[in-house]
């Protein structure tokens, strides 16, 4: 058993690490969109070269599509801690969000409410508020303006037998701190509400055990985890079949089609197979003894959470000490994502663009968190220099990175 994570090996899980066009850069805007794995690539390809067809057919190449396609879903499924037809796939985060905010509308009653945040991205946030004109009442968690810090005390004060839905993020994708899920979700059941956990900036950090964490609704992105760009939605069963249905109504049986209402994207749901294969490959390759999907996922979240902090926190220790910034969010990584948004005298755009003519390939703006910069006094125009990597980083581009900075500020 290896008990740290083979760099090596998880680098030649990724072409673009041996693309040409992409050499000498190094790749800090992950929480943008990850490299996609070998294995989600090869199963894309075969899928336009072999099975572009209608799946579910009575002929082979139809036949094996939908196999594919069942086969995605089915482990992921399992990885996460869930039963089959509680993960559902769709054209991104955002329009799954929005669907589900379609279906809550029709639920709630006038005078129920929904907790929502300032610490969230806006797919996270704004569906949910638009409701406030069907007569539900919106009330927000605020963050600490200073820490960026979602204190579930804050929750405890505005739930009570109103609140139907409490919607929160796994951790932001600009403070970056992990949220503590599982407590939220107790909280929000104990007042008798169900919740809604934005996963997308958290999940490419390790896929979560949803299972294990009592969310009612979990949502992430496969293209910002290893994958094609779709967006997957966990809605366990009690509350998915309580939910009106969003789709035709001949599909309001099937549990995994209420909430897509389009028909779905089949080779890129059948790609995301890939990164079942992938989390299989490192489970492999880093340990011996057989253990379940679930478990399987578990350790190689918690290999690339481990790799992931130890580069962190030379990181975030370097930017803490400097006075001409303010890095948002906690100062050590055990408690955060690798998520680093800094508040510089430049606008972040600008700063991005300088690293960019050093190799360095980071973003800048706001990121879609408006809410939660304006709530942590930083102009969103103005916006943030945000530094974001996976565990297929180097410590090598780590300090090429740090290097880099040093120069830029």
């Amino acid at each position: 058993m290896t008990a740290e994570l083979d760099t090596d090996f998880v680098r030649a899980q990724f072409p673009a690490f041996s693309e040409p066009a992409l050499a000498g850069q190094a790749f800090f805007e992950n929480a943008g969109g990850s490299y996609a794995s070998r294995f989600v690539i090869d199963r894309l390809t075969r899928f336009y070269r072999e099975r572009k067809v209608q799946p579910y057919g009575p002929y082979t190449a139809a036949r094996l599509a939908g196999e594919e396609m069942d086969e995605a879903r089915r482990r992921l499924a399992a990885i996460l801690g869930v039963e089959t037809d509680e993960l559902s796939f769709g054209p991104s985060t955002t329009q799954n969000t929005y669907v589900l905010a379609q279906a809550f509308r029709q639920w709630m009653a006038p005078g129920d409410a929904i907790v929502v945040t300032d610490q969230d991205h806006e797919a996270n946030t704004g569906p949910w508020r638009r409701l406030a004109g069907e007569g539900v009442e919106i009330r927000e968690w605020k963050i600490d303006p200073r820490t960026g810090h979602l204190d579930p005390a804050g929750l405890a004060a505005l739930l009570d037998d109103r609140v139907r839905l409490v919607c929160f993020p796994h951790c932001s994708n600009v403070v970056g701190e992990i949220n503590p899920v599982a407590e939220i979700t107790r909280m929000a059941h104990d007042a008798g509400a169900v919740v809604c956990v934005d996963g997308v900036s958290y999940a490419p950090h390790g896929l979560p055990d949803v299972g294990a964490l009592g969310a009612d609704i979990y949502l992430f992105s496969a293209y910002k985890t290893y994958g094609p760009h779709q967006g997957l939605m966990v809605i366990r069963r009690t509350l998915g079949e309580m939910l009106p249905n969003q789709a035709h109504f001949f599909n309001a049986d099937t549990l995994y089609k209420r909430f897509t209402p389009a028909g779905p994207d089949h080779a890129q749901v059948a790609a995301c197979a890939g990164i079942a294969d992938y989390i299989d490959a490192l489970y492999d390759h880093h340990f011996d003894a057989p253990v379940e999907p679930a478990a399987r996922g578990r350790a190689v979240h918690d290999l690339m959470r481990a790799h992931e902090a130890r580069l962190l926190q030379p990181l975030l220790d370097r930017l803490a000490d400097r006075n001409d910034l303010r890095l948002l969010g906690p100062r050590q990584a055990a408690g955060r994502a690798p998520t680093v948004a800094l508040a510089l005298d430049m606008p972040g755009e600008m700063a991005a663009e300088r690293l960019a003519a050093q190799g360095i390939m980071a973003g800048g703006g706001d990121f879609y968190a408006v809410r939660a910069l304006a709530a942590q006094g930083v102009d969103p125009d103005h916006g943030v220099l945000r530094l974001s990597f996976v565990h297929y980083t180097s410590g090598d581009e780590i300090a090429r990175l740090i290097a880099a900075l040093d120069d830029l500020l």
